[in-house]
């Protein structure tokens, strides 16, 4: 019986793995984005369609830790400064565009259907939000994360992904559930809220970030796979044992280790069980949707889908004119926020266990969320002749406008210090990254920002802002960089422009450069700088230093292009001057 259980569920498994790469990969393709790929591959293998695949509600329990992985990483995103400086778009346009938007779409339901007012709350209040798992990979593919309207964007999102919490809150406090209702008194749940979060912290100030300097110490990467884990699960499990927010328990810890110099490492070991865990999720929302219900009221689904869509476009578009945005760009930020999200999946969820909604309506509005995500997309594609900027007007940023925006150094060693306090010099906003633990201790006693990984590896690349740098610096010692990881970085940053330090002449032959590739060997100009000085100082004419020095730069650079050809060291070996004590 065990035996057949595992193979049924080995089984299971393969099936929706098979159907979450075909749709995801289809709606990819399309320009529709992975969420609904998953939403729809739930639909055709759940019980309502093709029934090879069961038990929906309890895959959707567990894969609700999808959603708490994604706000431990959204925790991780705050750290204190950038926190400051977006507080204004965070607490003032988020704030606003969350409340406004609420009270719209609340109002629409309460005139529109007969629903109770706590059902029309339980079921308004999370159509505010839009969806991140949406939205953030437009913004990045499009290239516009980091520009205003990208920072705009972004901090509408994030405080949206905060409201989930106070959302949650006033679900539970409108239950109906007597279960629900034998719980704690409202005034001793917030004492257990505040001693849970101060607990929290603590236990990441004195337990955690010892706990990763010791594996970064020892060098065990896998390790922080454990702890990243560790960090998530635990935090949650605390909350979920205190009868709290689970989401605020991994967001909480996330905060706490947003400042730490281990963040990007563990961003890109949680990133993976953040996606599989939020992609099951949302195969496991399309699996209970109650597909009879969608076509007795189709007309109800698309116009609550078109009334949501309308409705959130006007009230953010009238938001970015009063924030003194462009009218296009005012337009562009409500078509992009107009889709419902994926947190009123498990507010709907949380709503209908407090039976507050029914099963029935709990599916029309997670269809009307859908069709409004599936639009996203082509309200986009067909508003962008009108959303295109006017002559001299420019959304683009003059100059780096958060950590990581414009250049991404590899390396904190003496070669990068020199490379990193000259581009800071400059006034180029910069992410630095090293995998010394002692290193980047000794950085922050001299006030720098260092933060822990391998930038060898494609995935903390990513995590530390290289799609969107202007450059990134290899000031790595070694051979680290080779022709495979050179290829990679072209591939996955095109945009960005690659310098990159090289040992010997020996290294450039192995890494193989692109042509745009900006290479330089680590002793080779303090080498002519010393043979500048020893000839000045044996009475050369200033004339004819320039001569020799630019006679060897031209041989030197003749001779690399022939062994890069031929991959072989002694080629033009004829070329080179050679040590002569007649002269």
């Amino acid at each position: 019986m065990g035996e057949s259980a595992s193979a049924g569920l080995l089984i299971e498994g393969f099936v929706l793995l098979g159907a979450a790469l075909v749709f995801v990969l289809l709606f990819r393709r399309l320009g529709l984005g992975a969420t609904l790929g998953y939403l729809v591959a739930g639909v055709v293998v759940g019980p309502q369609v093709l029934g090879l695949a069961g038990d929906a509600e309890d895959k959707l329990h567990f894969a609700e830790l999808g959603i708490t992985f994604l706000l431990f990483i959204v925790g991780l995103e705050l750290a204190p400064q950038r926190l400051w400086r977006m507080r204004r778009e965070i607490f003032g346009l988020g704030f606003a565009q969350v409340v406004l938007c609420a009270v719209a779409i609340v109002a629409l339901i309460w005139l529109t259907t007969g629903f109770t007012f706590a059902a029309v709350l339980a079921l308004g209040l999370p159509l505010a939000l839009s969806s991140t798992a949406q939205v953030l990979p437009m913004l990045q593919s499009a290239g516009r994360l980091r520009t205003p309207f990208g920072e705009r964007a972004f901090a509408v999102l994030l405080f949206q992904d905060l409201s989930i919490i106070p959302l949650l809150t006033i679900v539970a406090a409108l239950s109906r559930n007597p279960a629900d209702q034998a719980g704690p008194p409202g005034w001793q749940l917030a004492l257990m809220t505040i001693a849970a979060v101060v607990g929290l912290m603590l236990v990441g100030a004195y337990l955690l970030r010892p706990l990763l300097r010791l594996i970064g110490n020892l060098g065990e990467r896998e390790m922080f796979v454990v702890a990243g884990l560790f960090a998530v699960v635990g935090s949650a499990a605390l909350m979920a044992w205190l009868g709290l927010s689970t989401a605020l328990g991994a967001f909480v810890a996330g905060v706490m280790l947003a400042s730490s110099p281990f963040r990007h490492e563990l961003e890109a070991d949680v990133e993976p069980f953040r996606s599989i865990l939020l992609g099951l999720f949302f195969l496991a929302v399309g699996m209970i949707l109650d597909l009879q219900a969608i076509a007795e009221r189709p007309v109800f689904v698309i116009l609550g889908a078109i009334l949501l869509i309308g409705a959130k476009t006007g009230v953010i578009f009238l938001l970015g004119l009063v924030a003194k945005m462009q009218w296009r760009s005012a337009l562009a930020l409500g078509l992009l926020l107009s889709q419902g999200g994926e947190f009123g999946f498990v507010l709907f969820a949380a709503a209908e266990q407090g039976l507050l909604i029914s099963g029935e309506a709990s599916s029309l509005f997670t269809a009307i969320i859908t069709i409004s995500m599936a639009s996203t997309p082509f309200l986009m594609k067909f508003t962008s002749s009108i959303r295109k900027p006017a002559n001299g007007d420019s959304e683009e940023r003059e100059g780096p406008v958060n950590e990581g925006a414009s250049a991404l150094v590899v390396g904190y060693g003496r070669f990068g210090q020199t490379v990193a306090q000259a581009l800071s010099a400059g006034e180029i906003g910069l992410t630095v990254i090293d995998h010394d633990v002692e290193q980047i201790d000794v950085a922050q006693e001299f006030g720098a920002t260092v933060y822990f990984g391998d930038g060898t590896r494609m995935d903390l690349l990513r995590q530390a802002g290289a799609s969107e740098a202007e450059a990134i610096l290899f000031c790595i010692d070694g051979d680290q960089i080779d022709s495979h990881l050179l290829r990679e970085v072209h591939e996955a940053f095109p945009k960005a422009l690659v310098y990159i330090r090289a040992y010997d002449r020996r290294s450039i032959l192995k890494m193989d450069p692109g042509d745009k590739d900006v290479v330089v060997r680590e002793v080779y100009e303090s080498a002519i700088t010393m043979a500048r000085e020893a000839l000045r100082g044996l009475g050369t004419s200033e004339q004819h230093i320039d001569g020799a020095i630019e006679d060897y730069r031209k041989v030197d650079e003749e001779r690399l292009k022939l062994q890069r050809e031929a991959g072989d060291l002694r080629a033009g070996r004829d070329r080179m001057f050679v040590p002569d004590p007649r002269h």
